[in-house]
């Protein structure tokens, strides 16, 4: 199966929203969540006004299908307004997704280690947040993430580059 990553598009935006739906893990055997979680603030701001200082995102092509099938993210939040996976305001949160039928192919590991290359010389650091239960933290874990908070069953992970 051959792919592209490219940067994202404003064309791709739609698209980026879909994502960040799919970024939402849900338990095996667990009903999904309704589309229109991606529309609470929590979960809106990680896409909403897209474009400013600091965003950044990659998207994975598919080209027997020429759609994208993935994508990966990261934003920049404040202390006064974090993400689930925030640890400092230098530090952007990742966030990524690939669309269930193109999982388990390495999209994900593409699209998270052109992320790292990307943002390696631009901050100190990525973070994320993850279910202590979702497979993809073994994927964080292999990149070089480790965990930085537990609570409950959420685990913030952070890479830290150059330490």
């Amino acid at each position: 199966m051959s792919h592209v990553i490219r940067p994202l598009a404003k064309v791709d935006e739609p698209f980026l929203w879909e994502m960040l739906y799919h970024a939402l893990y849900v338990q095996e055997g667990s009903p999904p969540f309704p589309k229109e979680i991606v529309s609470q603030p929590e979960i809106a701001k990680y896409v909403a006004g897209w474009g400013r200082p600091g965003d950044q995102a990659f998207v994975s092509i598919d080209e027997a299908c020429r759609q994208p099938v993935g994508a990966v993210w990261i934003r920049l939040f404040e202390s006064n307004d974090p993400g689930y996976g925030y640890v400092n305001d230098r530090i952007p949160e990742v966030s990524i997704a690939v669309l269930p039928a193109h999982r388990n192919l390495g999209h994900g590991t593409r699209l998270l280690s052109r992320m790292l290359a990307e943002a390696a010389g631009q901050f100190p650091g990525l973070s994320l947040s993850v279910s202590s239960d979702n497979p993809a933290r073994r994927l964080y874990e292999r990149l070089g993430f480790q965990v930085v908070n537990v609570t409950n069953t959420t685990i913030t992970m952070l890479l830290r580059y150059g330490s």
